[in-house]
């Protein structure tokens, strides 16, 4: 069926990398009305406090996002739950391309750790708004119950992260790598690394 001028096609429908924008985008907003309610809209900055160096920040971010990283990698080729959380994320998150990968884990970072770190943080204290962050990890199944542990752990690590460098520079850095690199992971063309178990082997 052809569309003349008078009768314009439809609007395609809303791509993924929109829906993760629209999702984190609207996660941030909640931040700023929550800290602007609280009377204090810098939801980058957490309490006065000694500086960091520019890079110092960044630097410790990456120290522990890739420290996560390896040892998500490790998880997966020495446990079974976590085999089986890598294939049940690769079935659910299908293929995604580079940009998408590059959108989510962007907009993740940085939409979660203003509501989390930003907002939550100097409201709940470090273990409480990791409570509501896992809480939003919670997967379709038992199977994604390591998930949400790990996002309750993560939540707790970056809490402290942030109390401890003062800014949400750190934590926004080292979320982005996990998410990042473990999306590129999980997705990827290749199978999931064999499992190994430990036991007694089955006689011949």
């Amino acid at each position: 069926m052809s569309y003349s001028p008078n009768h314009p096609s439809p609007a395609p429908p809303l791509s993924r990398a929109h829906l993760v924008i629209g999702l984190y985008g609207a996660m941030a907003l909640i931040a700023l009305v929550i800290a602007a309610g609280r009377g204090d809209p810098d939801l980058y900055r957490l309490a006065a406090g000694p500086h960091w160096p520019l890079l110092a920040g960044p630097l410790a971010g990456i120290a522990v996002g890739l420290a996560v990283v390896g040892l998500t990698r490790l998880a997966t080729r020495r446990f079974a739950w976590a085999r089986q959380l890598h294939t049940s994320f690769h079935d659910l998150l299908g293929p995604l391309t580079g940009r998408e990968i590059l959108i989510l884990a962007a907009a993740s970072s940085i939409g979660e750790e203003l509501l989390f770190r930003g907002a939550l943080l100097p409201w709940l204290g470090p273990w409480w708004q990791a409570v509501v962050f896992a809480l939003l990890h919670v997967g379709p199944g038992k199977r994604f119950l390591p998930w949400t542990l790990s996002a309750l752990a993560l939540g707790v690590a970056f809490g402290y992260l942030a109390i401890g460098t003062t800014n949400l520079g750190a934590p926004i850095v080292a979320h982005f790598l996990i998410n990042f690199l473990n999306l590129r992971h999980i997705v990827g063309p290749e199978a999931p690394p064999a499992v190994l178990l430990r036991g007694p082997r089955p006689a011949a």
